[in-house]
């Protein structure tokens, strides 16, 4: 039986009065409100964005607005239990989905936030990372990591589309987050998806060590799909399939604050996943997927995204009866690991 606490109301208006002068706050009549018993109090709700409805706005915009007044051309999607103008899919999430037109480029700067990309459609475009050129084609993953300088280009003939994951929220709530501006970068030759392209083999110099943070900046769809597709091939039917995104010399997370993984559905297959402390993003390359959470169920197309609150189950399933579907997972597990609070309730 939890006990009834006082109210706010219930304090002489006097001494509420003498409080706030004071810059003073009880803490009894929101004690409850911080600290909720059993389960925390989550703003993330569940939340589907439909790329068929997204991508003629975010076009308009291309029209609307041209990239020297813009810098990046994004619209956010945010979740509507933080309050739209927060900006964020969830505590730690930002998510946008980013236009880029052919000729365009987008100026060099770094910025204090973390940030990846998931290319979503088109060809042609590229980002550069701290002089590292990095293709840009559907599936592909590139880190931009806090502190590197990164600009993106387009020499194709049609729209480049990509998502954007930020840990921005976080940031920002920690008065951390700002941008530098910065010149066009020079290209070096250097690929780190080439030097790390097999597993269980590395580069190792004989005289100088790499002082990279972060050796690998583009995880290559087509390299990740056939990972899958062999995971699968070689485990049994009711198996999860999924892979994570992680620093090859390190086996870590690619980044420190947010996890990224990819995950093969068998055809037909569904996938009930226990309810975790982290809130995870849901983002569909390939198939047709259905993603049931809090009640809610959403359908997903290709390119569709959606998100769920943390301490939540959420069931997977692929609708094709006869072919897999793949989903890229973002979710904020390495955060929680790190702050010692995360959780895996049932499974």
């Amino acid at each position: 039986m939890e006990p009834e606490l006082g109210r706010l109301e219930d304090l002489p208006a006097d001494y509420r009065e003498t409080l706030t002068a004071r810059h003073l706050v009880p803490l009894w009549p929101s004690l409850r409100a911080v600290l909720p018993p059993h389960v925390p109090a989550r703003r993330t709700q569940p939340v589907h964005w439909a790329y068929a409805a997204l991508r003629p706005l975010l076009m308009r915009a291309g029209e609307l607005t041209p990239i020297e007044k813009a810098e990046r051309r994004v619209l956010v999607l945010a979740n509507p239990g933080h309050g739209l103008e927060k900006m964020q899919a969830s505590a730690a999430m930002y998510l946008g989905m980013q236009l880029l037109l052919p000729g365009e480029w987008a100026p060099s700067h770094r910025h204090t936030p973390n940030a990846v990309r998931m290319v979503v459609e088109g060809e042609g475009a590229w980002t550069t990372v701290e002089g590292e050129k990095c293709l840009m084609q559907r599936g592909d993953l590139i880190l931009t990591p806090t502190g590197l300088w990164h600009e993106h280009g387009h020499d194709g003939d049609a729209p480049v589309v990509w998502l954007d994951v930020l840990d921005l929220p976080l940031v920002y709530y920690m008065e951390a987050s700002y941008v530098v501006p910065g010149a066009r970068q020079a290209v070096r030759p250097e690929h780190g998806e080439h030097r790390w392209r097999r597993a269980g083999i590395a580069p190792s110099p004989v005289f100088t060590r790499s002082d990279k943070p972060f050796p690998l900046l583009r995880y290559p769809w087509a390299e990740v799909r056939e990972a899958l597709l062999q995971l699968a091939a070689e485990s049994s039917g009711d198996e999860a399939v999924q892979v994570t995104y992680v620093n090859p010399e390190t086996g870590a997370d690619a980044q420190a604050i947010l996890g990224f993984y990819a995950l093969l559905l068998r055809p037909g297959q569904t996938l009930a996943l226990p309810a975790r402390s982290p809130a995870q993003v849901f983002h569909l390359i390939e198939g047709s997927a259905r993603v049931e959470v809090a009640g809610q169920r959403f359908t997903l197309a290709p390119a569709d995204t959606c998100c769920a609150p943390g301490f939540e189950p959420v069931t997977l399933t692929n609708l094709h009866p006869d072919a897999p579907s793949f989903v890229f997972i973002a979710d904020e597990s390495p955060l929680h690991r790190k702050l010692g609070v995360y959780e895996v309730r049932g499974g």
